[in-house]
C-alpha cells in the first residue's frame, strides 16, 4: 500500500516538474504557452547574445542612462523572444506572441463625439 502511494506520488511530481508553461492574455483571453524557447539567462552580455542568437531582427533605442537611478536599458526582439539589457547585460528574456518581432498594431481611434453636420 505504502508503495502504491509513493509511486503515485513520484509519477506527480515528475510530470509537474516537467510541465512548464507561461500564462499570457491576448486580445482579452488568456493563454497557456509552452515556454521551452531557448532565450538567453540573466547576466549574459550583448555580445554573446549576438554571438549565441545571431542580429535581432529588431534593436530598439536605449533610454534612460546619465543617471544611476535612471540605468541604460536596451531592447531586442528576436523572432519568439525579446531581450532587455541594463547597460550591456540581459536582465530579462521574455517569450513574446507568435513567432514575428513585429510590433503590436496601434490601437484604434475612438469615435468622434462632437455633433454631427
Amino acid at each position: 500500500m505504502q508503495a502504491r502511494i509513493l509511486a503515485a506520488l513520484l509519477c506527480g511530481c515528475t510530470l509537474a516538474g516537467s510541465a512548464l508553461a507561461d500564462t499570457v492574455v491576448v486580445n482579452d483571453q488568456v493563454q497557456v504557452r509552452d515556454s521551452q524557447v531557448d532565450r538567453p539567462k540573466r547576466g549574459v552580455t550583448m555580445s554573446d547574445v549576438e554571438k549565441q542568437f545571431g542580429a535581432p531582427v529588431t534593436r530598439h533605442p536605449t533610454v534612460g542612462g546619465g543617471n544611476p537611478h535612471r540605468p541604460p536599458i536596451t531592447r531586442w526582439d528576436y523572432s519568439g523572444f525579446a531581450v532587455v539589457f541594463e547597460g550591456d547585460r540581459v536582465i530579462d528574456s521574455v517569450v513574446t506572441g507568435g513567432g514575428d518581432a513585429a510590433p503590436a498594431p496601434a490601437p484604434a481611434a475612438a469615435p468622434a463625439t462632437g455633433p454631427s453636420a
